[in-house]
């Protein structure tokens, strides 16, 4: 049979859905302006019909993001992130959580168990992301790398800190002074400027201290542990900083003290 003697063509065409279709198509109209517009419909009812698969794998539909979930238990779990519904408490503090394996991770912190333990040197960790964080130490692994310099990291917040020495970021201020840094931890330093807070202090004193590795320092007063000490002449040091010193004084002569000249045997 010769359909184009009969002015129609039939076209058979097979989509992702295996549905086929059958389309009727002027034989004058298809040689001048049909041609784009039935590509337009093709392609519209193909992406409805993969809009249509994709609800049947993922039934479950968020109404405020429209993401999309294929099982009840998640999509559940993701609602309470909208609804801040934290349905899971700790006996011990009272913190709540939106998802019961946070709960379980979090009473970890007032049991002190620690299931996850590494096989290289035996140290153990709460959370199995700490265990993998952990054991880069002993594979030497670093998979996050700077685009910028090669420079390579551990861990991908390491990374991000460090993005910030190329492109000069600086998102924590001071609100009392407007000074920035580009780590929270060096604002919440900072801030003790303002504050006068000095939380860390020495039992055997009561001399106080912003920050904890001064207060490591002065404790070395009270203990006489000196764990600096030159290669050259084995002279001991409580501050590391005072070793980095009488070596720079050493190599050019000079009395550490004083600054008067002086010969080293």
């Amino acid at each position: 049979v010769d359909y184009c003697s009969q002015g129609e063509e039939q076209i058979e065409l097979k989509q992702e859905t295996d549905t086929c279709m059958l389309v009727h198509v002027d034989e004058q109209t298809h040689q001048t302006e049909s041609e784009p517009n039935r590509n337009q419909v093709l392609l519209k009812e193909a992406a409805e019909a993969e809009k249509q698969n994709q609800k049947r794998r993922k039934p479950f539909s968020c109404v405020i993001c429209k993401k999309l979930f294929a099982l009840k238990s998640v999509f559940d779990a993701h609602m309470r992130t909208h609804t801040f519904q934290n349905l899971f408490s700790c006996v011990k503090c009272g913190k709540s959580f939106n998802q019961k394996q946070h709960l379980t991770q979090h009473m970890r912190i007032h049991t002190e168990e620690k299931p996850f333990s590494c096989g290289s040197c035996g140290k153990r960790f709460s959370r199995q992301q700490e265990l993998t964080r952990h054991m880069m130490i002993h594979t030497g692994e670093k998979p996050f790398s700077c685009g910028s310099c090669g420079k390579s990291f551990s861990r991908k917040q390491e990374l991000t800190r460090h993005m910030m020495i190329h492109t000069g970021e600086k998102p924590f201020s001071c609100g009392s002074c407007g000074k920035s840094f580009s780590q929270k931890q060096k604002l919440t330093r900072h801030m003790m400027i303002h504050t006068g807070e000095k939380p860390f202090s020495c039992g055997s004193c009561g001399k106080s201290f912003c920050l904890k590795w001064l207060l490591t320092q002065h404790m070395m007063i009270h203990t006489g542990e000196k764990p600096f000490s030159c290669g050259s002449c084995g002279t001991e040091f409580n501050i590391q900083q005072h070793l980095y010193f009488f070596i720079f004084f050493r190599s050019v002569k000079k009395c550490f003290v004083c600054l008067a000249g002086v010969s080293f045997s």
